[in-house]
């Protein structure tokens, strides 16, 4: 990275935008901060900013900034199309994400993972697994960890370990992973997108600087373009790849390595997800058998099928990270007897018609919250649908709704920002209103 001296401003100032504000400071540049909100919060992150020598501008303030730079970092979650960024692009300034500005220090290999779902479970089992191989790595990225922070330890580490939205690539220009994986694909952030092809082209830029000397490893169902670095398949679904699901245990090119029932992580879609996990390990060098004891040792991050409790008979599990009919899909077919659905949240431009006839087949009812309640229930015509005004409420209603040998699933299906700050605040409530509950057999 070479910024010494150089102007620069960083849209935004979450968690990737702070992270990225620092490492240019430590690099000597000459950094502003715009940020279009003005929460006590975000005040607060802008005053420790000032006391390093940081310009910081907020509200309207930095959407009207008149200053010119050598170059704008663009946060994640902030849209293109909004004022605060036209106004930047409008001078003709350069622009790069977080993800870029942080790949430029990065002093090891990369191994870049994405997909619509999964990227969480993926990144933390890769993590996991490697070091269990003896390979000293981290998780960063899109999983909560910000890669401009994480990079600073990436002379001491062999390999770095990224969780990458389509939003993080968007912005690249040289981010080249030395392994990129693909694990899916489904409709999401529509909100954001004009449709799924953009969307699935602001993924397909994860391959899209890789040579003959790097690795994708791909779900084989997808049908991806002509890549150039070397390919290994894996799924669910056929046996034609290199990683392959039968009879609850996975093959390696037709040799069995690994029975599910040795893993925590159950259902069609985890064996995927341990799939690419070590297709990613065989590609940075690993032993395949070594990798696969590794992973009977992993525990899945919480909000993704997390088990709760048991009560009275009826099985409580969190999915809050569900935040698209895929992964509600998922979770469902993953569930134990009939279901209690808990669903329901933000609007993403997306409508629910495509799972009714599982959620008519799987669910006894479903508890519907959020702004898209309404619709949903609607588009779920066939299914007994009550509609709630609160979390608590939904849980509630459930309790009463579930009999012995039900799953009471909590899979939203969409984002938690209607109500929630993010899917963790949103998970981690459900989790204490199911705790509160009390049993009620004699």
């Amino acid at each position: 990275m070479n910024h010494g001296g150089k102007k620069t401003v960083v849209l935004g100032l979450g968690h990737s935008g702070d992270a990225a504000a620092k490492l240019l400071i430590d690099h000597g540049a000459v950094v502003t901060v715009c940020e279009s909100s003005d929460s006590p919060a975000i005040r607060e992150k802008a005053e420790a900013l000032r006391a390093r020598g940081v310009r910081v501008l907020l509200g309207t303030e930095a959407e009207r900034d008149s200053e010119f730079y050598d170059l704008a970092v663009l946060s994640p979650g902030i849209d293109p199309g909004v004022p605060l960024v036209r106004n930047v692009v409008a001078k003709n300034i350069p622009v790069v994400g977080e993800l870029e500005l942080a790949f430029e220090e990065c002093a090891c290999p990369v191994v870049a993972i994405t997909g619509t779902n999964g990227k969480t479970t993926t990144t933390e089992l890769t993590t996991r697994i490697l070091q269990g191989c003896g390979l000293r790595t981290m998780a960063s990225g899109n999983i909560g960890l910000p890669f401009a922070t994480a990079v600073r330890q990436s002379r001491v580490m062999d390999v770095m370990v990224l969780e990458v939205s389509s939003f993080q690539l968007e912005t690249i220009k040289s981010f080249r992973p030395k392994v990129a994986a693909w694990l899916n694909l489904s409709a999401n952030h529509l909100d954001r997108y004009p449709g799924i092809e953009e969307y699935r082209a602001a993924k397909l830029r994860i391959f899209e600087n890789q040579s003959s000397e790097d690795f994708a490893v791909v779900n084989a169902v997808n049908d991806l373009p002509p890549l150039k670095a070397q390919t290994i398949t894996f799924s669910a679904s056929t046996n034609k790849a290199d990683f392959t699901f039968r009879n609850s245990a996975i093959y390696f090119r037709s040799r069995k390595i690994l029975e599910q029932s040795s893993t925590r992580l159950p259902g069609p879609h985890n064996a995927e997800n341990i799939m690419a996990a070590l297709g990613i390990g065989y590609a940075v060098g690993m032993d395949i058998d070594n990798l696969a004891a590794a992973i009977s040792d992993y525990a899945p991050p919480a909000h993704r099928c997390e088990f709760v409790r048991e009560l009275d008979g009826v099985r409580w599990v969190n999915d809050s990270k569900a935040t698209n009919l895929d992964a509600m899909a998922q979770a469902l077919r993953s569930a134990d007897g009939p279901v209690v659905l808990i669903a329901g949240g933000k609007d993403k431009g997306f409508e629910f018609d495509d799972i009714a006839e599982q959620i008519h087949l799987r669910a006894r009812a479903a508890v519907l919250i959020g702004e898209m309640r309404h619709r949903i229930a609607r588009s779920w015509e066939k299914t007994e649908c009550h509609c709630v005004d609160t979390l608590e409420d939904a849980v509630a209603l459930a309790r009463k709704i579930a009999r012995p040998g039900d799953t009471a699933l909590f899979s939203p299906g969409t984002s938690s920002f209607d109500m929630f700050r993010n899917y963790g605040e949103r998970g981690n409530q459900f989790k204490t209103f199911v705790q509160q509950l009390q049993t009620t057999t004699p």
